[in-house]
């Protein structure tokens, strides 16, 4: 395919091409597939990112992003630094746009998991390396590619399956939509009326031709799904804990609703999950969940991710 916008940003979803999606998501099988039986800390052949380095900004505790990009960083052959955003002077006060120019000439890309989308926006658009959003207020792409890759393992071909989100519609929520649109697959979105999903994303999704229907009957949603998908109901940040749990109750997926899926459909969840709330034990420990798997392959992205905004892939 050839460096097709090489050495640029990993925004959102939909600010890329589906034909560059597809390109990261097919570099990641490959890649997954050729290091199957490899030490985890082994580096791939040929060392594709060795003497890059990747700085990783928080602002957000972390888990799986944290250990998969550092992970990722190690087996393409580079290196990462990881940066608190606490413990940095963008918590006390320096611009982003000042942090932007100086990382640019320590490193040669930035991911950052931010509190606003609009800090990752200005430290793409001031700085002068590749910037990949791990996570943001409004969305988080990064997921969405891993949740593609573990649908596309277990599943084929997403062509003519419809996809369910069952739950808050949040920054996950805003990707899948973006995802959906992209790669052309159906998309049924349950939440709350007072928990709905972004109405931009709606209406760009609308404009780009995408299959998507918003409900708030869970039920309607889940019926005949390849992959029923859903979240936290109380993120980092939300301030109306006790409105979400008493909104989101009826949206909990049990195996009663898993069993109005498809006969081979999966179970997803980015995690952390709070059994008993937006999930049920017996479900995400049951046969259909891909959940780990999912945690998984947000590894095999990032690093395609990371090398195709390096201009390696």
């Amino acid at each position: 395919m050839g460096n097709i916008m090489a050495n640029s940003h990993f925004l959102d979803l939909k600010d890329l091409p589906s034909e560059v999606l597809r390109h990261i998501l097919d570099t990641a099988k490959a890649w997954k597939t050729a290091r199957s039986d490899m030490p985890k800390g082994a580096v791939d052949e040929g060392a594709p990112l060795a003497g890059h380095t990747l700085a990783m900004i928080f602002e957000k505790s972390s888990t799986r992003t944290r250990i998969s990009f550092e992970m990722a960083m190690q087996q393409l052959g580079g290196s990462s630094v990881v940066l608190q955003g606490g413990s940095m002077q963008l918590g006390r006060g320096e611009t982003v746009a000042d942090t932007a120019r100086v990382m640019s000439r320590y490193v040669d890309a930035v991911m950052v998991r931010a509190n606003s989308h609009s800090t990752v926006e200005e430290l793409a658009a001031m700085g002068s390396v590749p910037v990949i959003n791990a996570l943001t207020d409004r969305s988080h792409p990064c997921q969405l590619m891993a949740d593609m890759l573990t649908m596309e393992d277990h599943l084929g071909t997403l062509d003519g399956r419809k996809v369910a989100w069952v739950g808050d519609g949040n920054n996950v929520a805003t990707s899948l939509i973006e995802a959906a649109t992209k790669f052309g697959f159906s998309l049924s979105l349950a939440c709350p009326e007072s928990y709905g999903p972004d109405k931009d994303t709606l209406e760009w999704a609308k404009r780009e031709g995408g299959d998507i229907v918003v409900t708030t009957n869970p039920r309607e949603a889940a019926e005949g799904a390849g992959a029923l998908i859903t979240d936290t109901w109380v993120s980092m940040g939300d301030a109306d804990a006790d409105a979400r749990m008493a909104a989101l109750k009826p949206f909990q997926v049990d195996t009663a609703l898993m069993e109005l899926t498809s006969r081979d459909a999966l179970f997803l969840h980015c995690l952390p999950a709070h059994r008993g709330e937006e999930v049920t034990a017996d479900v995400i420990d049951g046969p259909r969940s891909a959940v780990w798997d999912e945690a998984e392959n947000r590894l095999h992205v990032q690093k395609a991710i990371i090398a195709w905004c390096l201009g390696k892939i």
